[in-house]
Formats: C-alpha cells, structure tokens, sequence
C-alpha cells in the first residue's frame, strides 16, 4: 500500500509583475524586483495595557482608543461602555487575544 502525496507551499503574487512565487521569496525570480518585507502576525498593540485601561478605565472606552477604535471608543465613553456590558466582554476578548485593533490585526503579545 502506498499512498503518494504531494506538498504544496504557500504561495503569493509579486507585487510588480503577478507572477505566483513562494510566499517566503524575497525577491521575485522573474522580475528581480524585492518583496515587501515578511510581518508577523499580530498588532504592535500589546495586551497588558489594553487589560489595564480596560480594567481602570473601560466604562470610559480607553481601551478602544489605545487600540485605535477611535468610533467605538466614543460609543463607550457617551454609554459608559455599553452600561458596563460592552466593557466586559471587551475585557474577556482582549484577556484570551481575541481583541483587534484598527487595521484588525489581533493584539496577541503581553509585554
């Protein structure tokens, strides 16, 4: 019994010519031109202050605005935070890192 399988690496398209190449390349092979740089997953935001000023200041949406949810955080700070709900659940998101920041990206690092 033999079972072939075949493994496939994640690709991606060059930004300047289309082309589908690795999705660690550097530089593109057939147009020579370099790749943006490789990003980690996650937000430059980090967890341990967003807990913080949801904790102190969460009815006053501080959080939101740490994280850049400047809309939001006008919300909670005109319903004191959704009446104390809203705070909390914020507050269970950022604590298991399910918690985004403007551009969506998770805040996932402590410190």
């Amino acid at each position: 019994m033999s079972s072939s399988y075949s493994v496939t690496r994640p690709t991606k398209y060059c930004h300047a010519c289309g082309t589908v190449i690795d999705a660690l390349a550097v530089v593109c092979p057939r147009c020579g031109v370099v790749q943006g740089a490789l990003t980690l997953p996650g937000s430059e935001k980090r967890i341990l202050p967003a807990f913080l000023l949801c904790f102190t200041l969460g009815l006053f949406g501080a959080h939101r605005f740490y994280a850049g949810k400047f809309g939001t955080g006008v919300l909670q700070l005109l319903t004191l935070g959704g009446f104390g709900i809203w705070t909390l659940i914020d507050m269970i998101m950022i604590i298991v890192g399910a918690f985004t920041d403007s551009e969506g990206e998770k805040i996932v690092d402590w410190t």
